[in-house]
């Protein structure tokens, strides 16, 4: 296991790299998967983002334990983690900055944007071809 900023560092690089992940959250008692884009290394922490008008946003603040998957390269990983929401205006201004189609529906100053970090996370990344490598932050 690897507990540091390297490793949070490659669990970025990965989700930014794959471009699309998938993010699932529960409803009730029924799973729901949707594939989202938003990625951020900010300030030490993951971020994703969302708006909170959406359903998403709902289940999170209902059940905030979800999981991340995303493939590429023949890799794929798996993230277990709670998704803590952070009114942070410097942390939606870098979400912002960073994926500037966003802002065609999303401004930091609006009561829309939402931004979350990962906490407890486990990340494992796999493939055919290697051991599995396990990443906490």
């Amino acid at each position: 296991m690897e507990d540091n900023s390297k490793g949070i560092e490659k669990v970025y690089h990965f989700l930014n790299d794959a471009q699309t992940y998938y993010l699932a959250t529960v409803d009730g008692t029924k799973p729901r998967v949707r594939p989202f884009g938003t990625i951020l290394l900010y300030d030490g922490k993951l971020y994703i983002q969302t708006g909170k008008v959406k359903d998403v946003s709902r289940q999170i603040s209902a059940n905030p334990f979800v999981e991340i998957c995303a493939f590429m390269n023949g890799s794929w990983i798996r993230i277990a983690a709670e998704l803590v929401d952070d009114d942070n205006h410097d942390a939606k201004v870098a979400m912002l900055e960073k994926m500037p189609s966003l802002k065609q529906m999303y401004s930091a100053d609006d009561d829309n944007t939402q931004v979350l970090y990962l906490k407890n996370a486990t990340a494992t990344i796999s493939s055919f071809t290697a051991e599995p490598e396990v990443i906490t932050f």
